[in-house]
């Protein structure tokens, strides 16, 4: 799923090559995709973009004072084409083109979402704030206005729920997800079950600078590379997401999983949990 470095990286990217363009048209070929129906789709037809921006894991193509904003969900991309076919693409149930955006140049974006299960969502817009999932994000993590203190106040206020979900969770934090949520907290060598409030003192400053530390390097790395690039980028540097089976780079013992019902945790017990492994909930009922 494309975190807050990825599309971060993606915005920084289109937002060049999409200067100062113009929009001939964008081809819908999932209908269910498109969330909104006022402002219709053709009205960003002949707009100029303006810009391309980020709004947590959302993506925002400003153009003709309408914003697409576009959320990729866990198996969307977006793929850039030097030339796009001259008729408008037609809905295909076996391909994963989701949308096109076609340039005044021929060339275009084609938006793409793999997979069976189907939530890639884009919405057209005169304002992202009318978009629900970005009306309700939480604070930005490379912002700076999230602080040491502003990060003591989410934890305190999300109680015992376990850092991870509060990782994880949108109207929390903005940005971080299943990925990167494991990689801050092998960083911070905290257990993925670590009750939020129970995090103060060293452990907050700690956990703070593994989110900005995380998060900031991993979007560095991503800055000026190519989308097609961003993919292998990320999975290339992580530490103990999908590694499972393989070893901790910091202290070689063997990448452990939790497995939940549509999701996975990794982590390292030696760095995380004093050596005690987690409790795999969902192997325990197969095991029974």
């Amino acid at each position: 799923m494309p975190e807050l470095p990825e599309v971060e990286a993606l915005a920084q990217d289109l937002a060049g090559r999409l200067d100062g363009r113009a929009i001939v048209r964008v081809d819908l070929t999932a209908f269910m995709a498109l969330k909104t129906f006022d402002p219709p789709l053709a009205a960003l037809s002949g707009a100029f973009v303006d810009g391309v921006s980020r709004h947590g894991k959302f993506l925002d193509i400003e153009a003709g004072g309408l914003h697409l904003c576009i959320h990729l969900a866990r198996a969307g991309w977006i793929r850039w084409k030097d030339s796009v076919p001259a008729l408008p693409a037609r809905p295909n149930s076996k391909s994963p083109l989701a949308a096109r955006i076609v340039l005044d140049d021929d060339s275009g974006l084609d938006i793409t979402e793999a997979g069976t299960k189907k939530s890639l969502a884009l919405y057209v817009v005169r304002d992202p704030q009318d978009v629900p999932g970005i009306a309700s994000l939480g604070p930005d993590p490379l912002a700076d206005a999230f602080t040491v203190d502003v990060l003591g106040e989410i934890l305190q206020r999300e109680g015992r729920k376990q850092i991870k979900g509060v990782l994880r969770h949108q109207g929390t934090i903005a940005g971080i997800g299943n990925a990167y949520s494991d990689e801050i907290l092998h960083a911070a060598r905290m257990s993925p079950y670590k009750p939020a409030s129970s995090i103060e003192g060293d452990d907050l400053v700690t956990l703070y600078d593994a989110i900005r530390g995380t998060v900031g390097e991993a979007v560095e790395r991503s800055r000026g590379l190519a989308a097609s690039e961003l993919k292998g980028e990320k999975k290339s540097n992580m530490a103990v997401h999908g590694r499972t089976g393989q070893a901790c780079p910091v202290c070689g013992d063997t990448v452990r999983e939790v497995s939940f019902a549509d999701s996975s945790l990794q982590y390292c017990a030696t760095c995380q949990t004093g050596g005690k492994p987690l409790a795999d909930r969902r192997m325990s009922k197969l095991l029974k």
